[in-house]
């Protein structure tokens, strides 16, 4: 599974890279890529094709989430998940299902993501990305 993981932080950043790195050598079949900008993952997502986006909504280049979430909605067909601390996670990430929008349907609070344990079992980070798509429509559904 090939995952666009949108954060500016970068604590968080190298925390998601160690667990990308354990999990690569574990053989766990996670090809993470990290975007720390809101135009950095437009540029990725015009490059390259994506199973999933977890996305941060409070980026330095974008101050109106719901526009973050339209931008990358609109770039293809690809999963999105919503993991902030923004405090209106919740709202933004209903209103873009209501929308039509291709998002997991529970937003995730930055701070309850289990970093440790995606590092020390690096098959739990790969069943954490896997349930984003626990809801999603089948391709052929979709089409």
């Amino acid at each position: 599974m090939k995952v666009l993981w949108v954060e500016d932080h970068e604590p968080v950043r190298d925390m998601l890279a160690i667990a990308a790195d354990k999990a690569a050598r574990a053989r766990v079949q996670v090809d993470l890529v990290m975007a720390a900008t809101l135009m950095e993952a437009e540029a990725r997502l015009r490059l390259e094709r994506f199973d999933l986006v977890m996305l941060d909504l409070t980026l330095p280049d974008s101050f109106d989430p719901d526009m973050t979430i339209a931008r990358i909605a609109n770039m293809g067909s690809h999963r999105i998940a919503v993991v902030s601390a923004s405090d209106q996670r919740e709202l933004v990430n209903e209103t873009a299902r209501r929308c039509g929008a291709n998002v997991a349907p529970v937003a995730i609070g930055k701070g309850q993501l289990p970093f440790n344990r995606f590092i020390q079992r690096p098959e739990a980070f790969e069943d954490f990305l896997l349930a984003q798509f626990e809801d999603a429509k089948p391709a052929i559904a979709a089409a």
